[in-house]
């Protein structure tokens, strides 16, 4: 072995070969180079042929089949990268239209849902405002009713007045007219149904004051739920303008989840359709409240006025009784008088009758007496003697009868006075009872409200 530039030089060995690539199934296989060429014993070098004339100069270099070969192979590998980066440029661009086809249908997709989305939720959006609408207009409107209702309640305030005063007035009638008449019984009836009355539209005024805070409290409930969707409306309407070429989109991969208090469509769907049932509940509960405080004040303002013509009724029959009474006790009391007038003058010619009588006995009784102081034999018992007696006592007879007969004129009298007297009383009475029942009573009861209907709406 010889040795150049300090260099052992041994048999000449080759580079290790490089696998050849696997062929590829489908690809054409590269052509195959000549033989002659190619055909070259392995491991066989240059020998030492070549003498000293090819001192100091490499030994160790490629033989032309080994170059052709790392040619061949550089080739290979050249095709088959090329070819796999053709066919990774085929999938990708396959990929990226399938990507683009897909991304494109899930836009549209996503567009349609939120379009529909949209509809369902301005669907609900407008029944909720009409709800809302019709349950703020229904709320102003029991609101009426209410106004109605306590109107009507001041109204019975002056009949309730009235009724009270006419029975305090009545209580100072005085006793032989202080009676539990057909009137009293009429007035505390009518004291009774006031009274009634107020306690019923105080209820009633309790009950729509509920009512009106359920409308409004189920209205709130409905404006949340319309606020929202009008907020969810925007929010899904900005979604369905963005496209690719929007300026505000931006990347939030934190959004790409479900929240826990998520709703799904039919719970959602169902919320709605529980807040728009409740409000027609509430409308229709304050629709037939209206209707009821309707017939309560027009039944309270019919029963009222039925029982205020009762009393005005048993006013004027009473008023009439005591005016017929009254008028009796004035031509009794009339009659008595003139009965005392001739009493009296009864009693004024039975005295002077008595006292005619008086001077006619003395007469006789002087003569009795003079005669009695006849002399001697002419005391006598003669005619004129016996008609002296006789008439002495005629004239006794007739004066005692008459003095019975003025002790009974004075007693008849006194009877007559007495008579009078309760008479002018029961008269007094009666005009007081008159007074009352008509001046003080009845002209009070003027200032009753005619109607409680129209009064709730003053």
């Amino acid at each position: 072995a010889a040795v150049t530039g300090g260099r052992r030089a041994g048999p000449a060995m080759g580079p290790p070969e490089e696998p050849l690539p696997p062929g590829l199934p489908g690809l054409p296989s590269l052509p195959s180079l000549p033989r002659n060429i190619c055909d070259v014993a392995q491991g066989e070098r240059p020998g030492s042929c070549c003498g000293t004339a090819m001192a100091g100069f490499r030994t160790s270099k490629y033989h032309p089949p080994e170059w052709h070969r790392r040619n061949a192979r550089i080739y290979n590998r050249a095709c088959s990268v090329g070819e796999e980066s053709e066919r990774g440029r085929a999938e990708a661009e396959r990929l990226s239209g399938q990507a683009a086809a897909c991304a494109h249908r899930a836009q549209e997709r996503s567009k349609t849902a939120l379009a529909q989305r949209l509809q369902d939720i301005h669907f609900w959006r407008v029944e909720l405002q009409k709800e809302v609408m019709e349950l703020d207009a229904e709320t102003d409107l029991l609101a009426a009713q209410k106004l109605r209702l306590e109107r009507t309640l001041d109204a019975t305030e002056v009949p309730y007045g009235v009724v009270t005063d006419n029975l305090q007035c009545r209580e100072r009638r005085q006793p032989p007219d202080l009676v539990a008449d057909e009137v009293e019984r009429q007035l505390l009836k009518e004291a009774d149904l006031i009274r009634n009355i107020r306690d019923l539209l105080k209820r009633t005024i309790i009950q729509a004051t509920n009512q009106i805070c359920s409308n409004r409290i189920q209205k709130e409930f409905c404006e949340l739920d319309w606020s929202d969707k009008v907020q969810t409306y925007h929010i899904d309407d900005k979604c369905v303008s963005y496209n690719n070429d929007s300026t505000d989109i931006q990347s939030h991969p934190s959004s790409v989840k479900f929240e826990e208090n998520s709703s799904t469509p039919k719970t959602w769907a169902q919320f709605s359709h529980d807040n728009i049932s409740s409000a027609e509940q509430e409308k229709l509960a304050s629709v037939q409240l209206r209707s009821l405080i309707n017939n309560i004040i027009h039944d309270v303002s019919e029963d009222l006025r039925m029982q205020r013509a009762a009393v005005n009724e048993a006013f004027d029959n009473h008023c009439r009784q005591l005016d017929d009474a009254k008028l009796r006790l004035q031509q009794h009391l009339e009659k008595i008088l003139q009965d005392i007038g001739e009493e009296e003058a009864n009693i004024v010619a039975l005295k002077k009758a008595i006292r005619d009588k008086e001077t006619h006995l003395k007469v006789a009784q002087t003569r009795l007496y003079d005669r009695s102081f006849r002399p001697n034999i002419e005391l006598c018992k003669d005619e004129p003697q016996f008609r002296l007696v006789s008439e002495v006592e005629e004239l006794t007879v007739f004066i005692e009868a008459l003095k019975r007969k003025l002790m009974e004129s004075e007693q008849c009298l006194k009877n007559l006075e007495e008579t009078r007297m309760k008479l002018e009383k029961e008269i007094a009475v009666k005009t007081n009872s008159i007074f009352i029942d008509r001046e003080k009573c009845m002209t009070f009861r003027i200032r009753y409200p005619v109607d409680l209907e129209v009064a709730s709406y003053k």
